[in-house]
């Protein structure tokens, strides 16, 4: 990236992320050709969802950023990024208050998000975490987890999965071998919904699971090696 103050930098590699096939040094260019240059802070206020639009168009030589896989919805969060937005999303869940135990037979899991409490990200481009305390009745969010430290450093993949590592399950929309082989080495098991889901939704078709737990599961619940090998014998039954 050009020499540009930490906080701008941030806020083009934010923006960046989430528009799928553009990475920073396309996204600096379309920039310029947008609003001149040197970028700075009211210029990249000056931005448009239309005129962002149009650029990401252009590049396939079409005025429709849609028309190369680039939603609406994600053009709009860019340019909110771009602005400087970056920690106002209104439709962020809330955090509640919780206390190691508080919910008994539980799991912590981890949504890679990167709008509101949808599953919407990729392990190693997603905006933020969402941590979810889970048991089979019972769920509560316990902490929202922003991932923009990991751009500056040396790995990322490593970065993310040390900053969920408290965590038994992450939900992703995609993950690379790479990535996965270090979230898996953190004991953390990748499940993978390459559709947007909300994560609710998602939490509570996962909590049919703890039912007939399998033997990963069953260990990330704190079972006995007794109680592990019982449930893959009446798995096999």
């Amino acid at each position: 990236m050009e020499a540009l103050p930490r906080e701008l930098a941030l806020r083009i590699a934010l923006a960046s992320r989430i528009l799928p096939g553009i990475d920073i040094p396309s996204l600096l260019a379309i920039l310029h050709e947008r609003v001149g240059s040197p970028l700075d802070d009211e210029k990249l206020k000056s931005i448009t969802v239309t005129n962002l639009k149009t650029g990401l168009g252009s590049l396939d030589g079409e005025e429709d950023g849609e028309d190369i896989g680039i939603g609406l919805a994600n053009i709009k969060l860019a340019v909110r990024y771009l602005w400087g937005d970056e920690a106002e999303d209104e439709d962020l869940p809330e955090i509640l208050p919780y206390k190691d135990g508080e919910i008994p037979d539980s799991i912590r899991v981890a949504i890679s998000s990167n709008s509101g409490a949808l599953i919407n990200g990729h392990f190693g481009s997603c905006i933020r975490f969402l941590i979810y305390q889970l048991s089979q009745n019972d769920y509560k969010l316990v902490d929202i987890r922003s991932t923009i430290e990991a751009d500056s450093s040396d790995d990322r993949n490593l970065f993310r999965a040390n900053l969920i590592k408290d965590c038994h399950v992450v939900f992703v929309q995609s993950i690379g071998g790479p990535a996965a082989a270090k979230v898996i080495r953190a004991d953390i098991y990748p499940i993978k919904i390459p559709e947007v889901t909300g994560a609710v939704d998602q939490l509570t078709e996962f909590q049919k699971v703890f039912a007939a737990p399998p033997p990963w599961f069953a260990k990330a619940l704190g079972h006995s090696a007794e109680e592990r090998v019982r449930f893959t014998h009446d798995e096999g039954c």
